[in-house]
């Protein structure tokens, strides 16, 4: 049966990942998290892992490991994560159907948690 996963990362992302990783140190990952902040209300928040957090959920793909803080994983669940290159900015682009709303710019957004039930039945139809 297939493990439950709280996003999806596309190639892209896991390339862009696993680079990162590789011109660190010591990094097992990435860690992916939301805080309050910017214009719209919530900002994406990215750190490098150099020890994993039992309690993040792990995400991998094609050796990209990322890391969901458990405070994050309702806002994230269903997200799918992805690396795009373009004239006006490079960096990790989140497709997230728990956003309501994005300010302008494109720094923060507005999101709201998952349906708790929703998460515990994904969860336990892939530990079944």
């Amino acid at each position: 049966m297939a493990r439950f996963s709280v996003m999806k990362l596309t190639e892209k992302a896991a390339g862009r990942v696993r680079e990162v990783v590789a011109a660190r140190e010591g990094a097992h990952g990435i860690r992916l998290g939301v805080k309050k902040g910017g214009c719209a209300g919530m900002e994406y928040t990215i750190d490098l892992v150099t020890e994993p957090d039992p309690k993040d959920d792990h995400v991998e793909h094609e050796g990209a490991h990322v890391y969901v803080a458990p405070e994050a994983a309702l806002f994230l669940l269903g997200t799918e994560m992805d690396f795009e290159v373009t004239t006006l900015r490079t960096g990790f682009v989140f497709r997230n159907p728990n956003q309501s709303s994005a300010c302008g710019c494109g720094e923060s957004v507005e999101l709201k948690p998952a349906d708790l039930k929703a998460l515990a039945e994904a969860r336990a139809a892939t530990e079944a």
